[in-house]
């Protein structure tokens, strides 16, 4: 049954717990803080509980690692990162602050105060894009909803790629149409896409962390990387 935290004003708390399967013993309990609002980053999307999972599912690679979350909204993902080891860093679009709010909500919710929160719009190679300290893992929860910005999102990649020419994407995408692709583009920025079952990580069911997400909508788990020279 889908926990809900106290609510507050047009503010729900909503708990989502992560199991392991062969490690009874072990759980991770986050709070994220929504708001009834029809901005889109006020909620949690079937995409980031699908993200939150392949972190929960591969946390001994997170520890001490520099995690930045793209669009994060109300911060499922990337609050599952930090609570299990990563520094991270939460960031959405720098004309959002509502958004940017969700984020320090998000954080606070789950005594988080070592996490940044940072406005960066996707494409806008801005001086605080630049100044970011090298990511070895970029986060990214249904960031390819609309086709406009596809090409902003992957751009924004490749500059962090300048940093850490090893970085990689991890992002979960929600199938729409089956006429929009990012095949072209990753060929143009020279990146390759893996596609990972979610069954490698637990997440081929209609309902994960105790929540009644992802449902029945069909989700794709995709990891980015810089293309070889030898590719």
């Amino acid at each position: 049954m889908e926990q809900r935290g106290a609510e507050t004003g047009s503010t729900a708390c909503r708990v989502f717990t992560f199991k392991d399967a062969k490690a009874p013993q072990e759980s991770l309990s986050v709070c994220i803080p929504e708001v009834l609002d029809p901005q889109y980053g006020m909620y949690v999307w079937p995409c980031a509980v699908v993200l939150a999972q392949y972190l929960w599912f591969y946390r001994d690679q997170l520890r001490g690692r520099a995690v930045l979350e793209l669009g994060a909204g109300v911060s499922l993902p990337g609050v599952v990162a930090a609570r299990c080891g990563a520094e991270v860093i939460l960031s959405d679009g720098s004309d959002k602050p509502m958004c940017l709010e969700n984020c320090r909500r998000s954080c606070e919710a789950n005594g988080l105060q070592d996490v940044t929160v940072l406005g960066l719009s996707w494409g806008d190679v801005s001086p605080d894009l630049l100044l970011l300290p090298k990511q070895d893992i970029v986060l990214g929860s249904d960031v390819f909803y609309d086709p406009e910005d596809f090409e902003d999102v992957l751009v924004t990649f490749v500059c962090l790629l300048r940093k850490n020419p090893k970085a990689q994407f991890w992002t979960t995408y929600q199938v729409r149409s089956s006429d929009w692709s990012i095949e072209a583009l990753l060929h143009r920025w020279k990146l390759d896409c893996v596609t990972v079952p979610l069954a490698d990580f637990d997440a081929d069911q209609p309902e994960l962390a105790g929540s009644t997400l992802p449902g029945n909508h069909s989700i794709q788990m995709m990891i980015l990387t810089r293309r070889t020279e030898a590719e």
